[in-house]
């Protein structure tokens, strides 16, 4: 089975202005005084301790539970998965000791497990704890639910190995078993529960104090079982040199800007892209760093419920907003974003201008007679979005003027992210929420409404027929094409909108080196000097 990946995409790209400022920090509006009393930015020797600025708390530390990315983040260095990706997205091993042996129909997937593998809690990994991690897994995940419903049954061949019985040929299954975000974590059987109250893994990190709303502590584990290869992307050795990690959370934007040039962290998460020049400019002390095609930002459409329950009227939405202007509002600085109707870019195997004709309309008039068409009462859509992502509010902002310049009324309700994600889960709550997600080289990795249960709830016989004979064809020749097809359905029902790609702003101080950004920032490997 071949694993595909972006020839002309690099994963990782770092760059910065040697131009020197200093900036002097007039404090920390927006983090409490616990926080900055607890937070140890530096220690030297062996106690190295490094903090580490976030968009927000993780509102739970389940790996399996969320798709949230912040989730993914801190718990990928406490868990791991049986394969992960190195720096160029292919599918290499972790926990598993090599790539499976695929049967000739490629419905049987043997996976051989590596041996004396160190849990925290002093257990040694086995194929027990594993299928009841995967089991666990299929049943709470998003990622998961919908991968089991192509799994016919996972046998346990001997206490290293175990094999993945599939209904039928299903492509994306060691990309989704790789993925950190509502991440195929591997627990001791021991632990798991419908609500974990230990978190317990295998990573280079365990688990040391959690405080809501302050930090999150991860302590270097000194019985790891590492792997030999070089280190490449998630993959290869990973060596916990940093004693601690502190994940803080720093909702607001501009105070993670203040953090990362005063030296308050030794690295600040998804920064404002309008503060580029003023991290540029803040001297040899910080360091900026522009990931290239990041991710994209889009609008997921509640179709279960709502004022855009009806397809006619989703149709309408989308025809209302000029996704050029919602991203030059997000991103402001071209450098940053991207305008295209094709979901993955050209020179990948997934390039396609299917359905291009519903992209970027910006046309109220028409909008405002497929609303009238579709029955349209004046009813207020409800858009749900936060200013821990302070492009998702920008977006929000742009997106109101443009439905009401098509008449189609609006309720802007903004939160902080977790409760975000909390409401959700609730179709009753809510009609657009605005997020985004990384570029991934498999398509079925994001968005998860691909999937099956993902907030937004979208189902169709013309989604099922085209995601089916996609995820059937193994080889990638025939796979690419058949990515077209979906891609025409999502454009035409409109369960979500891609507006557009993007790059990404964070910072990290000069003495955090070693370090390698990815779509999920890891610190594993990485050095303080």
């Amino acid at each position: 089975m071949q694993s595909s990946r972006f020839s002309k995409n690099s994963l990782f790209l770092e760059q910065h202005s040697p131009a020197r400022r200093k900036i002097l920090w007039m404090g920390a509006a927006g983090l409490s005084a616990a926080v900055l009393a607890g937070n140890k930015v530096f220690a030297a020797g062996k106690d190295q301790s490094a903090s580490l600025a976030m968009i927000g708390d993780p509102q739970t530390l389940d790996p399996m539970l969320t798709t949230a990315d912040l989730v993914g983040t801190i718990m990928q260095h406490v868990y791991e998965p049986l394969y992960t990706f190195d720096a160029k997205w292919n599918v290499v091993p972790m926990l598993a000791v090599a790539l499976p042996v695929i049967s000739d129909d490629g419905k049987v997937f043997e996976i051989a497990l590596r041996e004396g593998v160190n849990f925290h809690n002093g257990q040694k990994m086995t194929a027990e704890d594993v299928v009841a991690s995967l089991d666990r897994w299929s049943k709470i995940s998003p990622r998961g639910k919908a991968v089991a419903k192509e799994i016919a049954e996972i046998k346990i061949i001997s206490p290293s190995k175990i094999a993945i019985h599939l209904n039928n040929r299903y492509a994306p299954l060691l990309a989704q078993l790789a993925f950190s975000s509502s991440m195929a974590a591997i627990m001791p059987k021991s632990t798991i529960a419908a609500q974990l109250t230990q978190f317990i893994g295998t990573g280079p990190y365990k688990l040391k104090e959690r405080r809501p709303d302050q930090y999150t502590i991860l302590d270097r584990f000194d019985s790891y079982s590492a792997r030999t290869e070089a280190p490449s992307g998630y993959g290869g050795r990973r060596t916990a040199v940093i004693k601690e990690l502190r994940f803080v959370p720093v909702p607001d934007s501009n105070t993670r800007v203040e953090g990362a040039l005063s030296g308050q962290f030794a690295y600040a998460d998804l920064l404002p892209v309008e503060s580029v020049k003023r991290v540029e400019r803040g001297g040899a002390s910080v360091v900026p760093i522009i990931t290239k095609n990041f991710g994209f930002p889009y609008l997921v459409f509640n179709t279960k419920e709502g004022t855009l329950q009806s397809q006619p009227m989703r149709q309408a939405a989308q025809t209302a907003m000029g996704t050029e202007e919602l991203l030059a509002a997000a991103f402001g600085d071209p450098r940053f974003f991207i305008v295209e109707p094709n979901f993955f870019p050209k020179g990948t195997p997934y390039y396609s201008d299917a359905g291009a004709g519903h992209y970027n309309n910006n046309d109220p008039k028409k909008a405002a007679e497929l609303a009238k068409k579709a029955g349209y009462a004046n009813k207020p859509i409800r858009i749900l979005a936060s200013r821990q992502y302070e492009f998702h509010y920008n977006i929000a902002m742009v997106l109101v003027e443009q439905f009401k310049r098509a008449g189609l009324a609006t309720d802007l309700q903004v939160v902080d992210w977790a409760t975000l994600l909390q409401r959700r889960n609730d179709a009753k709550l809510w009609d657009i929420y605005i997020t985004h997600s990384g570029l991934f080289p498999e398509p079925m990795l994001s968005p998860p409404q691909l999937g099956s249960g993902a907030p937004g709830w979208w189902e169709s016989p013309e989604k099922a027929a085209t995601i089916k004979a996609f995820n059937d064809a193994v080889d990638l020749n025939k796979r690419g094409p058949l990515w077209g097809a979906v891609q025409k359905v999502v454009y035409d029902q409109v369960p979500f909108v891609e507006l557009g790609k993007f790059n990404s702003l964070s910072a990290r101080s000069s003495k955090l080196q070693n370090f390698v950004p990815g779509a999920w920032p890891f610190f594993w490997n990485a050095t303080l000097a």
